[in-house]
């Protein structure tokens, strides 16, 4: 069965973070002040604070989950869902900040929900839950 689309899509948007956090990461070992941590905010919140090695560890976290997808492993599948909830619980306080005072920051942050939720809400679906589990062999 082809794998679907909207899988590979997933997978291939958690390769650019990958990437993303991955070159940050680089960056900041190499040239230590060069760039501010602050820009792998939109990705892993307060985890910045971590340092580069968090930054790694993400990338690597989202690399993994993403070749799982495309060897539509259900654990990815099911990281896939935690992943993106843990990225919505984490993104409802700075919406909450953003709405008081109807900042530029919420169009983002509104986004940042809406991607995470329909992730989950896609992978979540029966049918493509479905397509992740393995054929049985005959005995």
């Amino acid at each position: 069965m082809p794998r679907p689309v909207g899988v590979t899509a997933i997978a291939v948007l958690l390769f650019l973070c990958a990437a993303y956090l991955g070159t940050l990461a680089a960056i900041m070992l190499a040239a230590p002040g060069a760039i501010s941590m602050t820009l792998g905010e939109p990705l892993i919140h307060d985890l910045v604070l971590a340092g580069p090695y968090m930054f790694l560890l993400m990338a690597a976290i989202a690399a993994l989950i993403a070749w799982g997808l495309l060897c539509m492993n259900n654990w990815a599948r099911r990281a896939a869902i935690a992943a993106a909830f843990a990225g919505f619980v984490m993104l409802i306080p700075k919406v909450s900040a953003a709405a008081m005072d109807l900042q530029w920051s919420l169009v983002w942050s509104g986004l940042g929900i809406m991607v995470r939720m329909v992730v989950a809400w896609y992978l979540w679906q029966t049918p493509v839950a479905e397509q992740f589990k393995k054929p049985s062999r005959p005995t």
